[in-house]
């Protein structure tokens, strides 16, 4: 199944190009990069640098280009937990 704005809460974000357009930390406004890994309460950003950023979800607002070139802006909240987490938990939100 193709990640769009309809489904990509239930996919893993890894290899998305993402730009934090929000977070806690103002440092982080502007990054821009690609997902190269997930875990349950952080995105690992590489940099047009080759260095890699450990960013948190929670505090964070990221555009993420979809296939197709589609942009669509993720309150980091929403994506908290791993992929397989936030299946579970969308699907018993809505029985």
């Amino acid at each position: 199944m193709e990640r769009n704005r309809h489904n990509i809460l239930f996919h893993e974000l890894i290899g998305l190009d993402v730009t934090i357009l929000s977070h806690s930390d103002p440092h982080l406004i502007g990054v821009s990069g690609r997902i190269v890994d997930e875990t349950m309460n952080t995105l690992r950003i590489l940099l047009n640098n080759g260095r890699i950023l450990t960013v948190f979800k929670r505090y964070g607002l990221f555009e993420t280009t979809l296939p197709g070139n589609t942009k669509m802006v993720i309150d980091g909240s929403q994506i908290l937990g791993r992929p397989e987490d936030r299946l579970k938990r969308l699907k018993s939100s809505k029985i």
